[in-house]
């Protein structure tokens, strides 16, 4: 394993942490609602560092279940993540952050160099698929079993030095506000405890919807009610309406049963 790198201060610039002040005060506002915190997140964290792909992720270690918030939505298919999963205690930024306990932010090249780290399996199956070379994880939560990270992924050039020292800068101000919500608890309890819920049927990958069209119409065929799916993934009833109303024009029906009906057939 590289060494540990010691982020620089120094590299920053006025900028950066003008910046970066304002993120952190868009986040802040999310945080009364934890849902709202991983949406703000992903869409704000990639304004102090270009992302191509940007997840909050939360891990349950010991049994691999996780729940990703992602931005764009649809671009990690679920072949792509079956792959992941498949080489999730491989991967050297959850080694590092959920195995070995490190703290601060940190790129793959921090843990293995590049040209080795493109001949793993785990690149090979994942990264390779997706179209991405680099990624920066930023840790929330170690602890417990459960390991939350924001991670941003990019393709062609690595995160620098600077954007390294930015990130790792904000990063305990963000642990705090994740803590201040009731995120994790509700995670934890959806996938390992208390108001778990048995899994959707599996859709047949031909049908022409994006990864979220594809999770909420999944819960639609399980029976479930508009509410009880914002409620499982985690988004508000109305971005739940707004998805099936994308599914319905997409299937050509005109009713939830519908599109479950023609989900179903086409599996």
């Amino acid at each position: 394993m590289l060494p540990s790198p010691s982020p620089r201060t120094d590299l920053l610039r006025g900028s950066d942490l003008r910046a970066a002040l304002d993120v952190v005060g868009n986040l802040g506002d999310a945080a009364d609602d934890g849902d709202g915190f991983a949406r703000c997140s992903v869409e704000q964290l990639p304004r102090l560092a270009a992302s191509e792909l940007t997840t909050l992720s939360m891990c349950d270690m010991r049994s691999g279940r996780r729940h990703v918030v992602g931005v764009p939505p649809g671009t990690i298919d679920a072949e792509a993540r079956a792959s992941f999963d498949r080489h999730f205690d491989e991967h050297p930024l959850v080694r590092y952050h959920g195995h070995e306990g490190g703290q601060e932010a940190r790129r793959i090249s921090d843990s293995i160099a590049m040209p080795a780290f493109r001949k793993t399996a785990l690149y090979a199956d994942y990264y390779r698929r997706i179209g991405i070379d680099h990624a920066l994880a930023l840790p929330l939560h170690s602890d417990d079993g459960w390991l939350v990270s924001v991670v941003l992924n990019r393709q062609g050039r690595d995160f620098s030095d600077r954007e390294l020292a930015l990130f790792d800068q904000v990063r305990r101000v963000l642990a705090r506000l994740f803590r201040s919500t009731r995120l994790l608890e509700r995670t934890r309890e959806r996938l390992n405890g208390a108001g778990a819920v048995a899994g959707p049927p599996t859709l047949s990958p031909s049908l022409p919807l994006t990864w979220r069209e594809r999770e909420v119409l999944r819960w639609v065929a399980a029976g479930k009610t508009d509410r009880d799916i914002a409620a499982i993934l985690t988004i508000s009833h109305r971005t739940v309406h707004k998805h099936l109303q994308s599914v319905y024009s997409k299937l050509g029906v005109e009713t939830r049963t519908a599109a479950a009906m023609r989900a179903i057939a086409r599996t």
